[in-house]
This record gives C-alpha cells, sequence and structure tokens, in this order.
C-alpha cells in the first residue's frame, strides 16, 4: 500500500481524536530529570500566553464575523482537496526557472567567529498562491516578494551546508546563530545558511507590529500560503547552493522552522538530512492547547459549527503527517524537549511515529531552554558527518 492510498483511507486529521491537545507523552527522560522537565515546562506556559494572545488576535479577523468566516471556510476546501490527493508535486511544484540570486557582503551582526565570508542573499520569490482567491489579497506585501538568507562559506571552496530555519517571530540571524552554535558547525567545516522565514524580518510589512505578524493575520489560508512559500523558496535556495558546488545539503530549524525543516523532508529528495527541532506538525492541535488560543478557537468552532477534524483537513496540506518522506529513515532526525510546552511531546512524538525508523533524542528542557544542549549538538554533527562525509 503506497503511503498516499494509505493517508486517503485513513488520513491522520480523522485519525487522531478531537481532544487529542489533552493527550500527554512523557518521554523517559521526563523521569530522570524530573525537576528540570517540571520547571521548564511551567515556564514555557508563562512564556506562551504572549505568542498565545498574538495569535488569537491574528484568528479573530477571519474566523469571528460570520461572512468572514463563511468565506475562509470555503477557501478550505480548496485545501483540503490537496491534502486527500496527498501529492507533493501537485502543493510543492518544483521552482519553474533559475533565479538570479544577489549576494552582497554582509555587515554588521554579533557573529565571533574569524576566517569567514558571510554574504547577504536576496532574490525575487515568484511563489504562486494556490488558492486563486488569496493571490491578490497574500502578494499585497511587496516586501515578503523578496526572500533573504545570510550564507557563511569557508575560504577554500563550498562545503557540505546546513540550512538553519528559525521559530516563529525569533527571526534575527545572530540570535539563531548564538542560541543554535551555528558558528560552532562552521568551525567543524559546514557552511551554514540562515533563511528568513515569509513575513519576518526584511520581509516583513512595515506596518506590522512584530517580526512574523503576516503569518499569523493571514487566517488559515495565509498560513497554508506561507508554508508553501517557505518551502518554494528553499528549495531555491538548495539549487543555488548546489549549483556552485556544495557537495551536499541538509536541514534543520528550531518549533516553526522544524515545522518547515520536516515539510522540507517530505518533498526534497536531495537533503543529506533533516533534523527538525521541536517541530510543530498538527498546528490546530497545538492551537487548542494554548491558551488563550484554545478558549477562542473552540468558541469560533462553537458559533459556526466546525470541527476539529474539518479545520485539521484545512491545514493539513503543509502538514509531514500527510505525506511520506522524500529521503530514507535514517536521515532524520527528530530532537524534543521533554518539558517543552509550545511543541510538547506528543506532537514531537506523532511525528517520530510516522517517519517509522528516524532518530529521536529529548532533552531535559523546554522550547527556549535547552538543558544538556551541547549532547545534542554533538550528536547532530556525527549525523551530519555520517551523511555528508561517508
Amino acid at each position: 500500500m503506497t503511503a498516499a492510498k494509505h493517508n486517503r483511507e485513513q488520513p491522520w486529521w480523522d485519525r487522531l481524536p478531537d481532544d487529542f491537545y489533552r493527550h500527554r507523552f512523557a518521554p523517559d527522560i521526563a523521569a530522570r530529570h524530573a525537576g528540570q522537565v517540571r520547571i521548564t515546562a511551567a515556564a514555557d506556559r508563562v512564556l506562551r500566553s504572549g505568542l498565545s494572545a498574538l495569535a488569537s488576535l491574528g484568528m479573530c479577523p477571519t474566523l469571528w464575523p460570520r461572512a468572514a468566516a463563511h468565506r475562509e471556510l470555503e477557501r478550505l476546501r480548496v485545501y483540503q482537496r490537496l491534502a486527500d490527493r496527498a501529492d507533493t508535486a501537485a502543493v510543492f511544484p518544483k521552482p519553474s526557472r533559475p533565479r538570479h540570486i544577489h549576494r552582497t557582503p554582509a555587515r554588521g551582526g554579533l557573529f565571533q567567529c574569524g576566517d569567514v565570508r558571510r554574504e547577504r542573499l536576496r532574490f525575487d520569490s515568484d511563489y504562486r498562491p494556490l488558492h486563486p482567491e488569496v493571490r491578490q489579497r497574500y502578494s499585497r506585501n511587496r516586501r515578503n516578494r523578496v526572500a533573504h538568507a545570510e550564507h557563511w562559506t569557508h575560504a577554500d571552496g563550498p562545503r557540505p551546508t546546513l540550512i538553519f530555519v528559525h521559530g516563529i517571530v525569533l527571526s534575527p540571524y545572530w540570535v539563531n546563530s548564538r542560541a543554535f552554535c551555528l558558528s560552532w558547525f562552521y568551525e567543524q567545516g559546514y557552511d551554514i545558511v540562515l533563511y528568513t522565514l515569509p513575513f519576518h524580518g526584511a520581509r516583513r510589512a512595515r506596518h506590522e507590529l512584530y517580526s512574523g505578524q503576516g503569518y499569523l493575520s493571514g487566517g488559515l489560508s495565509g498560513l497554508n500560503e506561507a508554508m508553501c512559500q517557505a518551502v518554494h523558496d528553499l528549495r531555491v535556495l538548495i539549487d543555488h547552493i548546489l549549483a556552485r558546488g556544495a557537495p551536499s545539503v541538509g536541514i534543520s530549524g528550531l518549533s516553526l522552522g522544524g515545522y518547515v525543516a520536516a515539510l522540507l523532508g517530505t518533498v526534497d529528495e536531495r537533503l543529506a538530512f533533516c533534523i527538525p527541532n521541536s517541530p510543530l506538525v498538527a498546528p490546530i492541535d497545538m492551537a487548542l492547547e494554548w491558551q488563550p488560543t484554545g478558549s477562542v478557537l473552540r468558541w469560533i468552532m462553537r458559533r459556526h459549527g466546525i470541527g476539529v477534524r474539518e479545520l485539521r483537513h484545512g491545514t493539513a496540506l503543509h502538514s509531514p503527517l500527510t505525506y511520506a518522506p522524500a529521503i530514507d529513515a535514517d536521515r532524520l532526525m527528530i530532537i524534543g524537549g521533554a518539558g517543552d510546552r509550545f511543541t510538547s511531546p506528543h506532537l514531537v512524538n506523532l511525528l517520530h511515529e510516522h517517519w517509522a525508523g528516524s532518530h529521536l533524542h529529548w532533552f531535559p528542557g523546554n522550547h527556549i531552554l535547552h538543558l544538556q544542549q551541547g549532547d545534542y549538538l554533538r550528536l547532530m554533527k556525527r549525523f551530519m558527518d555520517d551523511h555528508c562525509y561517508a
């Protein structure tokens, strides 16, 4: 039975119970580090409240008024049909032609490594939204139509390359460089690409209050298109990196970036490795777990007579749970925090079960505080070496 046929017969959005967001999964490490896990989990619940409030504000304009909600739910039917097909070629078509990528020296920042060439990459993103009714609205942000990244290269030529994708809101390159020790990976011999997600950083509209607001304010249809655009732009970057002579390229990312990384692992067979960190894979279930988002979303569902499975179905076209991975399970490694309450362990484990045979590593921290991070960084390095230098 093919993966696509299996998904059509028993899709994950119907298979999961409606109250899946209430389920709990405790990794073995949680018992060994019970105190650390409890404390970091409590801190996460507090920290996520702010992001949850922003998500709730972004959700209401498209799902609260009856007329707006009716239009949005009608749009979701197009995305549902695409999810039913489980065809990555239809949802994520290959970029149509080579792009001219502008490369300019990077200035400023807090990078601390010695002999490195840092360049800013910029290219026009010709992503075309899947839904015809969404195209005009989605393209209104001109700045989002230009993709951005930063590329660190070695002087002696292209090396195996690690692409890193940031999480929601936290898009500055220097933040991600420091938080995930990317300079250490550079010193270990890897070229580095830091990619800017749609509606973040330089892609954020000037009137928006914070980086990533466009991801949250465009409704579920806007979220669907932003995820597809992220995959499109990353495939352009992979084309560029390989065309310049890099022997291999892989991807990692945190949270929303981990979600995008995992999604790319279902789409692009050229990846040498895929290492999503704390990836959210079922955004509706995650939103129901958060507060106040969960309360707002449940009220909206009651108001309009819609269920959690219908909303899952409407966003399933960009979940890695919908597709079989494009690369072997041996090249997939998932990292999760036992105390994470942004992307709770039951969501991380859901991806691990779907990616049968993938590697899984837990650390005793939360979404922000990655305790024993050195352990998983060294594990990542060995994993990357195995698939880039074997």
